[in-house]
């Protein structure tokens, strides 16, 4: 089957400074997936991560690591294997926990997995041991045809204790360079735990720093808004005076228009002043002719109080006319009756 993922997380990747064993150096821009990897045919356990075509984590669990939390979401392992120690931050305190449970389930894993091992190896001696010890007696019980298998068989055996010796050999090698490397990345891991108050005290620095620098922005983002207000008013000012600069063509205009006029104003002078000597003549003659139309009103009041006096002398003239055709009228009748009677 090979290797298969059994836990899968994202975090972001960091790796202790080699120089100064103190800093943490980023092995990844962002949040990257890490996951853990457990290979059937060899028995093993390995942490692996991956950013883009780069390997930024490749650490098998051995049941001599640690992993331990530094903060909230910070938690970090060395590998003496790799010679470094390997940080990883979180995006919340729940994943911290879940792979820090993950990573002494499988540390768990493989110290079992070295322990059955290691019986492997002490039973596959013993066995050799006893085997040998075996042979020695049948050769003393009988020298049959069976003592040349007896004697391949035993070669065989101690061939394998040879091998099983020289592989105990290599790994008690092994063990002491993983103790050495241990004891580096154990102080290099006391090292970063006495160095996690200073980097508590940068991060407080930082928090403040961010604090202000938030206040900053805020007031920048005020400002912005009264540059954006400022913008507008200017806006609406430069249109007022583009209204304004049309209103003062418009008057341009109109100034020019009145400069023509104006250079008619001598003629129109003395035209009114003509006008108005025609105006006084005229007034003048209205005098006149009020004087007039006075004048002959009284001459019409006069004749009419002449008519007036005349109607009544006519009246009494015709009055005293038909009393003497009366008269006459009777004295013809008078004649008619003296001629009748003659």
């Amino acid at each position: 089957m090979g290797e298969q993922p059994i836990f899968t997380t994202r975090a972001h990747v960091f790796q202790i400074d080699p120089s100064t064993k103190k800093n943490w150096m980023p092995a990844s821009k962002q949040a990257v997936t890490v996951s853990y990897f457990y290979d059937s045919t060899r028995n093993s356990y390995r942490i692996i991560s991956v950013d883009g075509a780069k390997v930024i984590i490749n650490s098998t669990i051995t049941p001599n690591m640690t992993f331990t939390k530094t903060s909230q979401k910070f938690g970090q392992w060395a590998d003496s294997r790799a010679n470094t120690v390997f940080g990883l931050g979180f995006s919340s305190e729940q994943q911290l926990t879940k792979f820090a449970e993950k990573f002494q389930e499988v540390k768990e894993a493989a110290k079992l997995a070295r322990d059955k091992s290691q019986e492997k190896i002490e039973t596959s001696s013993n066995h050799s041991q006893a085997s040998s010890v075996n042979g020695t007696d049948d050769e003393k019980a009988s020298h049959g045809p069976a003592e040349a298998h007896l004697k391949s068989e035993n070669e065989k055996l101690k061939l394998a204790l040879t091998q099983s010796a020289s592989n105990v050999k290599k790994w008690e090698i092994e063990l002491q360079t993983l103790r050495e490397s241990n004891a580096r990345l154990t102080a290099a891991l006391q090292e970063s735990a006495a160095s996690v108050d200073q980097w508590k005290k940068q991060f407080s620095i930082c928090r403040d720093e961010n604090d202000r620098l938030r206040n900053k922005i805020e007031e920048l983002e005020e400002q912005c808004n009264e540059i954006n207000k400022e913008k507008e008013r200017n806006a609406q000012l430069s249109k007022r005076l583009e209204a304004l600069e049309s209103e003062i063509q418009e008057k341009e205009r109109e100034l020019k228009d009145l400069r023509k006029q104006g250079e008619i104003i001598p003629q129109l002078m003395s035209e009114c002043d003509f006008v108005t000597e025609k105006l006084e003549a005229s007034e003048r003659e209205n005098q006149n002719l009020e004087d007039k139309v006075r004048s002959l009103r009284t001459d019409i009041e006069e004749s009419k109080h002449r008519q007036r006096h005349l109607k009544m002398e006519l009246k009494n003239f015709l009055e005293v006319l038909d009393g003497k055709i009366d008269d006459l009228h009777d004295f013809r009748r008078g004649l008619s009756k003296l001629g009748t009677e003659n």
